[in-house]
């Protein structure tokens, strides 16, 4: 772990020293001026390639037992980390081709290694998920959604990172706790991969994920889950959700919202969860001008409603019910805090009648905001 760590560090220490030196590092100008940036200056979006080389040498480390298994998946990973760089490096690769290439990647792990997700948790999909027609396409579906959902919270510095190390460490003491002890080696190993890379991003934003990064974490870690699924019938599918529960919901939350608007599923915006904490830090307390701080504050007040879930997944390892439940009421919160987020974000903003010049600035920049997004669909 601590091999990875150093190595993943020093990657990512090599682009942050050198990328700025090359244009094609640093991905494609316009993306600053993306809907869904939450940036102000080029900086290397090459962050997957410490996280991918962590991953890789991994292999050397697993357990005996697992070692040919786990080289083969590797192998599969690579086709999605490959399509993920493309993009970081400026070749443009649409979303659709994107999660296209996750589900590629998961056909391939199905294809070599015969495997998929095996149980649901739900009475009856869990009947005919070892049926091949209908188990691999829901596992190809479940895969790369979850590669997806990790690309969708990658804005802030440190929040998809923050997120994966959170995600591994939980995902480790599950497979303890059923005793899949190489599935803990696996686990941490990634973690201390994700580490090197997140003292470079957190909190200044050094070197980014980048798409290679973003969706080769999700992947992995989807895949985690359902190992610990095969290798350990008495866990929990619902513990599992839990564990991977920001990403899920955020991105299950953009489809609805997406949806609702007649908008393209794929279409970024700017209406993430991470995206309107850290407005609300800049309307409300810090000021426009403020980005530098309020992007790493962001992932700091995130941080509580990300571990939350996966500890009480660990809790609830091998408690289909307790952790169902446990879903339901974070799905529940998640939920109506962010539709009751515009309307706080209203009541504390400064108020413009007693501001300074600098808030009447702000407060001008905040109804400017909102018109944009009334104007675009969003709440």
């Amino acid at each position: 772990m601590v091999t990875l760590l150093a190595l993943s560090f020093m990657i990512s220490l090599f682009f942050v020293a050198y990328g700025r030196r090359t244009a094609r590092l640093l991905g494609r100008a316009h993306d600053l001026h993306a809907v869904q940036s939450m940036h102000t200056r080029p900086t290397p979006r090459v962050g997957g390639i410490a996280i991918f080389g962590a991953f890789g040498l991994s292999v050397i480390f697993a357990p005996a037992s697992i070692s040919q298994s786990y080289a083969l998946f590797s192998m599969s990973a690579a086709l999605l980390f490959a399509a993920g760089l493309l993009e970081d490096l400026g070749f443009h690769v649409s979303p659709r081709n994107r999660l296209l290439a996750a589900a590629g990647a998961s056909l391939l792990v199905v294809l070599l290694l015969g495997v998929w997700l095996p149980r649901a948790g739900i009475p009856g999909l869990d009947a005919v998920l070892g049926y091949w027609p209908i188990g691999i396409p829901f596992t190809l579906l479940l895969t790369a959604g979850i590669a997806n959902a990790f690309n969708m919270i990658d804005g802030v510095n440190g929040l998809a990172s923050m997120t994966a190390i959170v995600t591994a460490v939980a995902m480790s003491l599950i497979a303890d706790k059923a005793g899949y002890h190489a599935m803990v080696h696996l686990a941490l190993m990634l973690a201390g991969g994700v580490f090197g890379f997140f003292l470079l991003n957190y909190p200044f934003g050094k070197i980014f994920l980048g798409d290679a990064g973003a969706y080769t974490l999700g992947f992995v870690l989807s895949w985690f889950g359902i190992a610990i699924l095969l290798e350990a019938p008495t866990a929990s599918p619902w513990a599992i959700l839990l564990v991977l529960f920001w990403p899920v919901a955020d991105m299950l939350l953009a489809i609805y919202r997406r949806s609702r608007r007649k908008a393209d599923a794929m279409a970024p915006d700017r209406l993430h969860v991470h995206q309107m904490v850290m407005r609300a830090l800049e309307i409300c307390a810090l000021g426009r001008n403020r980005r530098r701080i309020a992007n790493p504050l962001t992932t700091l007040v995130l941080t509580p409603f990300v571990i939350a879930p996966p500890v009480v997944g660990v809790v609830f390892w091998n408690n289909t019910i307790n952790s169902f439940a446990a879903v339901v009421g974070f799905g529940i919160v998640f939920f109506a805090s962010y539709v009751a987020a515009p309307a706080l974000i209203r009541r504390f903003r400064i108020n413009a009648e007693n501001a300074t010049p600098i808030q009447k600035t702000v407060a001008k920049w905040h109804k400017r905001e909102t018109a944009g997004d009334r104007k675009a669909g969003g709440f």
